[in-house]
């Protein structure tokens, strides 16, 4: 049994897309780590929102966080787009005192080669499928949905200009893990973006290349034990069940996605933080 009880309490902060809910964007894995030890909270950003919003209302809900549980700081784990508001807010918000460290699960640091050519598309399609999108995010509680500039920020051009205006901080420790789909059968719900990824940029999770979320101290690419690997959908126990019955053969192999957070948060545990 891992023992998932940190020094600092573990910040969950979401992708683009969806958000916290009552219907848990993250499955079963904040009541796994809760069970063992973990105190857990939320980021509660937009789902749709501009890197520069949704770090906004971080900032806003890390101090709630930091009263409510009398803590200094926070652990934070974030998801895809998640991880670079959560950068944001360490770098240009002025956080990283608050941060004991970042573990970041398939974020666009470097961008995607994919997105990059998907906004060849002509600007007038996006931004009209853009705009569509921002009124039912708003309908569901999005209060500055901005689709069209989340994908802006998605591309490679975006990412290296983020990254020499939110260089890291010596104080925050930085983690980041990457994960792959084993083929287009993996997973029915990114069949499409995973053989769209997989013709223009490599393998990927569906979304990303290992190469495109590598990011301070890399733990590794991860995969399932079984045949159909793990997708963006599986990082956050999309369906709240255990991913093979086959027994993973390395430490990069994963059979339940709760497990692999469990020794995520433990590792976070064993380095005092």
């Amino acid at each position: 049994m891992c023992n998932c009880k940190t020094l600092y309490p573990i910040m969950l902060v979401h992708g683009m897309g969806f958000r916290d809910g009552k219907i848990c964007y993250w499955g079963r894995i904040p009541e796994v780590l809760r069970k063992n030890g973990s105190e857990i909270y939320f980021g509660c950003q937009d789902a749709n929102g501009s890197i520069e919003e949704n770090a906004v209302t971080l900032s806003e809900n890390l101090e709630k966080i930091l009263e409510k549980s009398g803590a200094e700081k926070v652990n934070i784990i974030a998801h895809s787009k998640g991880g670079l508001e959560a950068r944001y807010m360490i770098s240009s918000l002025g956080k990283a005192d608050k941060i004991a460290s970042l573990t970041t699960i398939s974020t666009p640091h470097n961008g995607s080669v994919t997105m990059d050519k998907i906004m060849k598309i002509p600007k007038f399609l996006l931004k009209a499928g853009s705009a569509v999108t921002d009124f039912i995010k708003r309908i569901s509680g999005d209060e500055k949905s901005d689709t069209y500039h989340c994908l802006e920020e998605l591309c490679t051009s975006y990412a290296r200009d983020f990254n020499e205006k939110n260089p890291d901080s010596p104080k925050v420790v930085y983690r980041s893990c990457a994960f792959v789909m084993k083929s287009v059968f993996s997973d029915i719900f990114m069949s499409f973006p995973y053989l769209t990824v997989k013709i223009l940029d490599g393998k990927s999770d569906g979304f990303l290349t290992p190469e495109e979320v590598t990011h301070g101290e890399f733990l590794g690419v991860f995969t399932g034990s079984g045949r159909r690997g793990i997708s963006h959908c599986d990082e956050v126990d999309m369906r709240r069940k255990i991913l093979s019955r086959k027994r993973p053969s390395d430490i990069h192999e994963i059979s339940d996605i709760t497990e692999f957070y469990k020794k995520l948060v433990s590792g976070l545990r064993e380095t005092g933080l």
